[in-house]
């Protein structure tokens, strides 16, 4: 397994943990830990995406990005309110 590929699996690996940790109700689908776990990983993913120059990939993981830091900042504004 070479650099890129490990990046890759680390990042989808936590994208794949958050959603398991939902599925099982261990952690909230709008909570804070989830949107964490979801921006590291798909940020990570994407990061490997750009490495190996696979677009459609660097779209879809950035995209998870940018959806987990809407979310994650309703999550905040949702638990200050």
């Amino acid at each position: 397994m070479n650099f890129n590929d490990l990046i890759g699996t680390i990042g989808v690996g936590l994208i794949l943990l958050a959603y398991f940790l939902n599925m099982f109700s261990l952690i909230k689908k709008d909570g804070i830990v989830y949107f964490t776990i979801n921006i590291v990983g798909a940020g990570i993913a994407c990061f490997a995406s750009v490495l190996i120059h696979f677009v459609p990939f660097i779209i879809l993981e950035g995209a998870w990005v940018i959806v987990s830091c809407i979310g994650l900042l309703k999550s905040i504004k949702k638990s200050q309110a």
